[in-house]
């Protein structure tokens, strides 16, 4: 469900500082309204730069907005426009956004309106500076935008949207040392193979055949068993000759080996975490006219002034709100003191202001 969001305005520059905060935190600026006007205009209202006349849609939009003409809201809200005021409204879509806008819009200053309805009409009663809205639909300012809110009424915002003016939150921090581990390169191996071709020698015997041809001169007669042979006839013969074959065959002779030894240490880390501490100082009424009497019945005899005193006392008074010495007795917490009011305090010893100190420490405590 829709909500509505509508402050108000004493100077129009903090109405666009406000607006111009919600667009940058965003909102959609299509959702706001920004209204503004002189005593006894009828005022104008601003979306998207453009001007429009709102004339009697003001006066719906609040009807629509909190139920009627005759709402007291709604004739404030009226009377707030035509005494120069400056509206701003917002539309989102739950509560949740509408009050991350409220928390937005506090930060420039929106008027209470009950102090100024007082003022206009003793009639007037209730109402406050902010007020959101569950709406049914689209909020827009009345028949100006073609449409008003139904029949859903206005009511205040509840606790978590209102502020205390006077409120401020002081936050605590305290670092933590959370300690992991990563993984990083710290060098290693880079193995390359190569070829690399050795001259060699070997001796092998090489067996080869030549032909030889003789002739020789013969006379003699045929042999009857010879007689065969006188015809014609081809003999062919072939030398030989051996050859050297080379083959190669590859043998391991050696492996290199390639792993990882993983082993295990522990490194001790050395660091320093950061916290912030407040300590909270109880400021009892006239502290100084009450000190500087003290100051004068018990240490004036010894010289000096009141104003070399007048940090021993403070001291003494901020200390008992601190969580460190709180609720713990004097004798112990002693020692402590006195580390840090001369870690303080160089030019001034514990002894001298020692009774000071305990003074104001027990003004606070007692």
């Amino acid at each position: 469900m829709e909500h509505t969001l509508v402050a108000l305005f004493d100077h129009r520059g903090n109405a666009q500082q406000a607006l111009d905060d919600l667009v940058a935190s965003g909102f959609s600026r299509q959702s706001m309204r920004l209204s503004d006007g002189g005593p006894g205009e009828p005022g104008r209202a601003a979306h998207g730069g453009e001007d429009e006349s709102l004339g009697s849609s003001i006066k719906h939009f609040f009807s629509d907005l909190f139920g009627g003409e005759r709402s007291e809201h709604a004739r404030m809200y009226s009377e707030a426009l035509a005494r120069g005021h400056y509206v701003l409204t917002l539309t989102a879509p739950n509560e949740p956004e509408v009050e991350r806008a409220a928390d937005i819009v506090e930060r420039h200053g929106p008027v209470d309106i009950d102090e100024h309805s007082g003022q206009w009409q003793g009639a007037m009663q209730g109402g406050d500076a902010m007020r959101t809205q569950p709406m049914s639909q689209q909020s827009a300012f009345g028949s100006a935008q073609g449409g008003g809110a139904g029949n859903a009424q206005g009511r205040p915002m509840d606790g978590s949207q209102q502020r205390a003016a006077d409120t401020r939150a002081i936050p605590v921090i305290q670092e933590e040392l959370k300690v992991g581990k990563r993984e990083v390169q710290r060098g290693g191996v880079r193995i390359y193979q190569r070829i690399v071709e050795t001259p060699v020698s070997e001796s092998i015997g090489l067996r080869e055949e030549h032909i030889n041809v003789e002739r020789r001169a013969v006379d003699k007669m045929v042999d009857p068993a010879d007689i065969a042979a006188f015809q014609e006839n081809t003999i062919e013969l072939r030398e030989t000759a051996e050859e050297a074959v080379v083959e190669k065959t590859a043998r391991m002779v050696e492996e290199v080996i390639v792993g990882k030894q993983v082993t295990q240490r522990q490194e001790q880390i050395n660091d320093t975490v950061r916290h912030t501490e407040v300590d909270i100082e109880q400021i009892a009424p006239d502290d100084d006219a009450y000190f500087r009497g003290h100051w004068s019945g018990n240490f004036a005899r010894e010289g000096g002034n009141y104003d070399d005193y007048a940090p021993a006392y403070r001291y003494g008074t901020s200390m008992a709100g601190s969580a460190l010495y709180r609720g713990r007795p004097w004798e112990e917490i002693e020692p402590g003191l006195r580390i840090d009011w001369e870690a303080r305090n160089p030019g001034s010893t514990w002894e001298k202001m020692k009774a000071a100190i305990r003074h104001g420490w027990e003004r606070m405590t007692s």
